[in-house]
């Protein structure tokens, strides 16, 4: 009877082990990784890569947005050291479809590219589908604060090319012998399909602060890259630097940034005088008659009147899925990391345009955009790179159509913001395909939240472990160094399919069990009768 009871115990035990083996394991962490946004912050973009001086143009559903790599600065001058720009040869590259996660693609070798450049600063971007029925993409840039270069490409990731061998402006360019600073270049292309470029930096022989005069625009050719009119003045008053352009209902809008004075001198507008070092926009409707331009007043304060640290400022407004944005520049991811050096990184808020009137007005934020700008639903494929916030991650951008983010620890995560879960009519379960040794857990909400599923190389999919609806935050917990996710989406599950694989794994396991025992108990008894 003893050896009976034996067997009955062996077969709980297993059958227990089953059950208990069948759930994901929480795995030990080596050390706890650090994130530099809070919860419910969305600013900066990235959470890691210094950038500054955004620009955006829209390709297939996605916008794509790039600015001057202070990155580069602060590798090879060091985090503590000042931001004076000199070293910076490259730009970077982010892209989303929701303006809530994004992509990085990595860095524009533009030194590399066009090994004339002093320095690759303050990019403006503008695409137009051609002739040869490709779309093609036009990056300007500031060379340092010398002139303007332009590059191109019929992809927004590239490769880029350098088509003129030389800049498009430099200082010494004829036509511009009272604009001391022609650099900060923004771009806009028409409804007509017409470009135009605006420019400008410094403060002409013989001008005021008030009235500067060195602010510029011009008429590009009709290959993008050459000029169809004359340099022109733009009177833009306090004007300091940060050119840019939008075309909002037949009008050229014009956006700078002012200089740094108090502007009590005077301010001939009817509008509330703008503060320092803060964005400017006026508009015209024929932009190389200087008579005709309108105010329309600050857009953006100076970063440290809303609540950041004081920086220089430039912008870039943007309509994307029927929503204007402001993309800016601020210091708070340099503040989270408590350095010295003054790195500056990309921010967007979501504004108001009244397109009818053209008029803006916009407010930075800490917490940026939280509504996503489209659907966001998980029922179709996302990239592993896709991602709002991280902690102990690194980036491989070798293939910049196909970045992945890294784990650099155990413990290490990604997270994806506003994640539209649909409602709860059916079990859902996930799909990951997962590189590198380990697993990786998926959690509701923040990094130690309700555990939901956990997939592995081997074991790219899983139920969820809850009916789950509504907008949630999906944190991609690693379990290991090395790894990464090339891409994952959730499944709706059939309602005849609700027996997940774990309960059925259950059955399997404790049916073998029961099934080992009844034969041992027959071959006992067997025994015991002979």
């Amino acid at each position: 009877m003893r050896y009976i009871q034996i067997l009955i115990a062996m077969a709980v035990s297993l059958l227990m082990g089953s059950v208990f083996t069948s759930f994901p394991k929480v795995f030990a962490k080596e050390k706890e990784p650090r994130t530099y946004k809070k919860a419910n912050e969305n600013n900066p973009i990235s959470s890691q890569v210094f950038c500054a001086d955004p620009t955006a143009v829209e390709y297939n559903g996605r916008l794509y947005v790039y600015g001057t790599n202070d990155h580069q600065q602060c590798r090879e001058k060091g985090e503590d050291k000042d931001n004076t720009y000199e070293k910076i040869k490259s730009l970077v590259i982010f892209s989303t479809d929701d303006m809530v996660n994004w992509t990085y693609h990595g860095e524009i070798n533009v030194g590399e590219i066009a090994p004339w450049i002093m320095n690759s600063w303050a990019p403006s971007v503008v695409s137009r589908k051609e002739d040869d029925g490709l779309t093609h993409f036009y990056l300007y840039f500031s060379n340092s604060g010398t002139g303007v270069g332009v590059i191109t490409a019929t992809d927004p990731l590239g490769p880029w090319t350098d088509p003129l061998g030389k800049p498009l402006i430099r200082y010494d360019t004829e036509g511009l012998e009272n604009c001391p600073n022609p650099f900060d270049p923004g771009a806009v292309i028409d409804d007509s399909g017409v470009g135009w470029l605006s420019f400008g930096g410094g403060k002409a022989s013989g001008r005021t602060d008030y009235m500067p005069g060195s602010s510029r625009i011009v008429k590009l050719g009709s290959d993008m890259l050459s000029f169809d009119s004359d340099f022109t003045e733009i009177p833009a008053p306090y004007f300091f630097e940060a050119s840019e352009l939008n075309f909002i209902n037949g009008y050229y809008v014009y956006t700078y940034c002012s200089d740094w004075s108090k502007h009590i001198e005077k301010w001939e507008y009817p509008t509330d005088v703008p503060g320092g070092c803060a964005m400017i926009s006026m508009k015209t409707r024929t932009p190389l008659d200087p008579s005709s331009w309108e105010m329309i007043g600050e857009v953006l304060k100076n970063p440290g009147e809303m609540g950041f640290d004081y920086s220089n400022n430039h912008t870039h407004m943007h309509k994307y899925k029927g929503k204007w944005y402001m993309l800016y520049h601020t210091l708070s991811l340099k503040n989270a990391m408590r350095i010295k050096g003054g790195y500056r990184s990309i921010c967007a808020d979501e504004i108001e345009v009244d397109e009818k009137n053209v008029t803006a007005s916009g407010l930075g934020t800490k917490e940026g955009i939280l509504t996503p700008s489209a659907d966001s639903s998980v029922f179709a494929e996302r990239s592993g790179a896709q991602i709002c916030s991280q902690a102990g991650v690194s980036y491989d951008v070798s293939d910049p159509a196909d970045p992945h983010a890294i784990s650099d620890t155990s413990g290490a995560w990604i997270m994806f913001s506003r994640a539209d879960m649909g409602d709860d009519s059916n079990p859902l379960g996930i799909t990951a395909k997962i590189h590198g040794s380990g697993n990786v857990e998926i959690r509701l909400d923040s990094p130690d939240g309700t555990l939901v599923a956990t997939v592995s190389e081997n074991d790219d999919t899983s139920d969820l472990t809850q009916n789950i609806s509504g907008l949630h935050d999906l944190y991609f917990v690693f379990s290991e160094k090395g790894m990464y996710i090339d891409s994952w989406c959730i499944n709706k599950i059939p309602e005849k399919q609700k027996i997940s694989t774990a309960a059925v794994a259950v059955i399997i396991s404790a049916a073998a069990a029961l099934i080992g025992v009844t034969v041992l108990i027959i071959l006992h008894f067997r025994k015991k009768k002979n």
